[in-house]
């Protein structure tokens, strides 16, 4: 008999955890290779870990909501084979088209952090440090945490918790006053005063719904952002009938070739990378005092899913793909992320982000960064107005496709004038769209 220990498995560079949502499977289960056995969460996305093995599950080690380290067995499959038992990483399913790798961007962290470890052994990852300077949880409150993790180490969940109970008062912070100087202070201070904070009340006909977690992640994962980047915002307008018509009159023939629908989502992105080519401090991170300047260029497009939340699947090195590629990308991006199937390494080292807010009938928008890239842009939804139309012949007035763009960007970086300069870039590379292209 051969038992096959299935672990956690890594799910990127910065992730060290995971939650378990569901088991799809119980002891006694038959399983067979690459059979969803459970789902997991991380801070970045939901995923499936299937098994590495065909057998009978003899053992399931932790129950749902669990957090679990990474490399730790979470259940052990009877292999019903004459050979020594072994230890098998879980890696998801590889996308069907194959990519290149990338180096994951370094992880946002704070200008002030705490200290990893206090004056025990106790370590902190660099996510519940973020969340406990945001916050505002002091290293000897962070110190009494009881920690859930390996060797009582505090997790996310625990933080979180934390950061609920004292909001609904069941905790107090520490208000300890420094030690006194003299013998005489000593015997003069003053007893600590503490206060509990009631729960708040809700008057008339109200309907309390608890967040779920992806959109607490989201949550604090935008407001990290505005407390990080002084955010501008910058305003075009673009005559796209060309671009309009042209897809109106290919997209059939398109579809038919290539099995795929053309949506405008890929004829963005074409002129975004065209312009990040051409100003490419606007396709960076900043670390502390330097400008890290990516030479790949990973194009985030925000994505609603199902439950109304949204998520940002990356299309990598979308400078190397034509039309027809940032089209399969785009699709198969999207779809998996309605289908709840994005791997982890789908939504990292993105390092600039487009988001269509003319999908749910907006003219424009004002969006708000995803960290740690600098710059997001926004396409409105697409209308036919009447517009003044410049001619050898003098002016005439015509109906025009139009659309409004925006875009944020971090003020650290990008001043008001490359900002503008990229966004009307973008403008006229729509504008000048050709409509005798081919497909």
């Amino acid at each position: 008999m051969a038992i096959v220990e299935l672990v956690m498995p890594k799910m990127g560079e910065s992730i060290m955890e995971a939650t378990i949502l569901r088991w799809h499977k119980k002891a006694g289960d038959h399983v067979k290779v690459d059979e969803t056995v459970l789902e997991i969460a991380t801070d970045k996305v939901d995923s499936e870990v299937p098994s590495t093995a065909e057998g009978e599950i003899t053992e399931l080690l932790f129950n749902e909501n669990d957090v679990v380290p990474v490399g730790t067995v979470i259940a052990r499959i009877n292999t019903n084979a004459d050979a020594a038992a072994v230890s098998a990483p879980v890696t998801p399913a590889a996308p069907a088209a194959t990519e290149p790798k990338f180096t994951t961007a370094p992880a946002y962290t704070p200008a002030a952090e705490a200290p990893v470890s206090g004056g025990g052994a106790k370590f902190y990852s660099p996510l519940v440090l973020t969340i406990a300077q945001q916050e505002g949880i002091s290293f000897s409150d962070l110190e009494k945490i009881p920690g859930s993790g390996n060797d009582g180490r505090v997790t996310k969940r625990d933080i979180l918790q934390y950061v609920a109970d004292r909001r609904e008062g069941k905790v107090i912070p520490d208000v300890t006053p420094e030690p006194a100087t003299s013998t005489a202070a000593a015997t003069t201070r003053q007893p600590v005063v503490t206060t509990t904070v009631a729960s708040p009340t809700y008057s008339g006909n109200v309907e309390i719904i608890e967040m779920d977690r992806m959109r607490k992640l989201i949550a604090n994962h935008m407001v990290m952002s505005k407390q990080t980047s002084p955010h501008v915002t910058s305003f075009a307008e673009a005559d796209v009938t060309n671009m309009v018509k042209w897809r109106d009159r290919v997209k059939g023939d398109f579809e038919k070739r290539e099995g795929e629908k053309l949506t405008f989502t890929p004829l963005f992105i074409e002129a975004i990378v065209k312009c990040i080519k051409r100003f490419p401090l606007i396709n960076c991170s900043l670390d502390g005092d330097k400008i890290i300047i990516k030479k790949d260029i990973n194009i985030g497009m925000a994505t609603a899913l199902p439950s109304g939340n949204l998520i940002v699947p990356v299309i990598k090195s979308a400078d190397m793909l034509n039309l027809t590629g940032l089209t399969k990308q785009v699709n198969y991006m999207a779809n998996s992320a309605r289908q709840n199937k994005l791997k982890p390494e789908d939504t990292q080292s993105g390092t600039f982000t487009l988001t269509n807010v003319g999908t749910f009938g907006s003219l424009m928008g004002t969006p708000i960064i995803n960290q740690p890239q600098v710059a997001i842009l926004a396409v409105g939804a697409i209308k036919k107005r009447p517009v003044v139309i410049e001619t050898e012949d003098g002016d005439t007035i015509g109906i025009r496709h139009m659309m409004y763009l925006s875009m944020s960007y971090d003020h650290r970086i990008v001043d008001g004038s490359l900002g503008s300069t990229f966004l009307s870039a973008v403008a006229k590379e729509l504008e000048n769209f050709d409509p005798k292209r081919g497909i």
